[in-house]
């Protein structure tokens, strides 16, 4: 095998991994340099001539011609005898040079020589994969599923890269096969083993602010800005977002024409309910707004402690709440105040506490009736039997029974 042989048996692997060919070239310069200081100890007599254009490579073994019988260093000195074998006319003190064949290696060295080039290049290729993607942090990428593990999704990019998609970064709903093109935010990028691992993300809030980029062009262009967002995985999202320009209205801006901006974005979230709000330094408002649907008849805040007690009538306090209370939860992280929610209590009408009846009914339902807004006796007689199963989770024995208890007390 000669120079260009070798370096010709790298041309599919050199396109495969997008290794320009002056790169590939100066790798296998230096691999012959390391080959020629195992053989020789030095390469100070040696010139590697690189030609990029054409793809390849020369080795130049540069030599003092002597007197027959004077060579002393066989690596710096050669014999006028043999110097006329290369040239008839030479003389003694006259420098030559010769090209140094590969195959003057030897069969081991050529081996090695390989092995060590496709090291090369094989690391070269992981710290340019991890340099790509430590750049592409907060970006969305595509993938396609290559594999699926209990805990993990193995994805492939365009160029064969090997994403990971961890199962608690995946929305509770997804379900991906073999395959299946996937979209996700890519979280960070870390080195195993001398080889790059690219963690992405479906459930991070950044996912939802690049889906957002990607829809509504005037987020893109900074006209509005996205304040905060929070997320309940597959489940709920809101989203603050602020205009400095009067004329562009934020919210609606994001929603689009029926829906038709945020429909897309809904979609890719497994029909995450997002709710989007004007963003304020009001924390009054904010809060207000933070609990849509939900409309608050009054409120109390703490500012040294960061709590805001909200008060709401009775048809109000599910809808603050939220189904599994993700409606209170995210408000609270969007504001940054712990937020309380209390029913509004008509005057002269009697009520009794839901506690009071810890004696016939099990702490968990309580737990439970508290949980959708219902806090007092006559709030979960109001809200009726299929409600109460519906939203509470109940058995339909377990909610009748709930029921005939609380009347009773009334009837009495």
């Amino acid at each position: 095998m000669n120079t260009q042989e070798l370096i010709e048996s790298f041309s599919e692997f050199k396109d495969i991994k997008n290794i320009d060919r002056v790169t590939m070239m100066n790798i296998v310069e230096e691999v012959f340099r390391s080959v020629l200081i195992k053989l020789f100890g030095d390469t100070g007599n040696f010139d590697i001539i690189i030609n990029p254009d054409k793809g390849d490579l020369e080795v130049w073994h540069n030599r003092v011609i002597v007197e027959d019988g004077e060579v002393e260093d066989p690596i710096s000195e050669i014999s006028v005898s043999d110097a006329r074998k290369i040239e008839p006319d030479f003389e003694v003190g006259e420098d030559v040079s010769e090209e140094f064949h590969i195959e003057a290696f030897g069969r081991r060295a050529i081996t090695a020589l390989k092995q060590n080039l496709a090291a090369r290049i094989f690391d070269l290729q992981k710290d340019g994969i991890y340099k790509k993607y430590r750049d592409r942090v907060g970006e969305i990428v595509t993938g396609e599923v290559y594999q699926i593990w209990k805990k993990e999704i193995l994805l492939l990019d365009d160029e064969g890269n090997e994403l990971v998609l961890p199962k608690t970064e995946q929305i509770p709903s997804d379900y991906f096969k073999k395959g299946d093109t996937v979209r996700a935010v890519v979280t960070k990028v870390d080195m195993r083993n001398n080889s790059p691992i690219i963690f992405l993300s479906r459930s991070s809030p950044a996912f939802l602010e690049r889906l957002f980029e990607t829809e509504v062009p005037e987020i893109f262009d900074g006209l509005i800005t996205i304040k905060n967002i929070v997320r309940e995985p597959g489940e709920r999202a809101k989203v603050a977002v602020e205009s400095y320009d009067d004329r562009i209205d934020p919210v609606g801006a994001c929603v689009g024409m029926k829906g038709s901006r945020i429909h897309g974005i809904v979609r890719e979230l497994r029909n995450e309910n997002i709710d989007v709000i004007n963003y304020t330094s009001n924390p009054t408002l904010y809060i207000s707004r933070a609990l849509s649907p939900a409309k608050i008849s009054n409120m109390t805040l703490d500012e040294k402690t960061k709590k805001a007690d909200v008060f709401l009538k009775a048809d109000q306090v599910s809808l603050a709440i939220g189904k599994g209370g993700h409606n209170i939860k995210l408000a609270s992280r969007l504001t940054g105040y712990e937020i309380d929610v209390y029913r509004e209590t008509d005057a002269g009408v009697d009520d009794v506490d839901l506690e009071e009846f810890s004696d016939e009914i099990e702490g968990w339902i309580i737990d439970q009736l508290k949980a959708i807004g219902c806090d007092t006796a006559r709030s979960v007689i109001q809200l009726g039997k299929e409600e109460l199963i519906k939203r509470a989770d109940l058995e339909v024995e377990t909610a009748e029974e709930i029921i005939k208890i609380l009347r009773a007390e009334f009837e009495d």
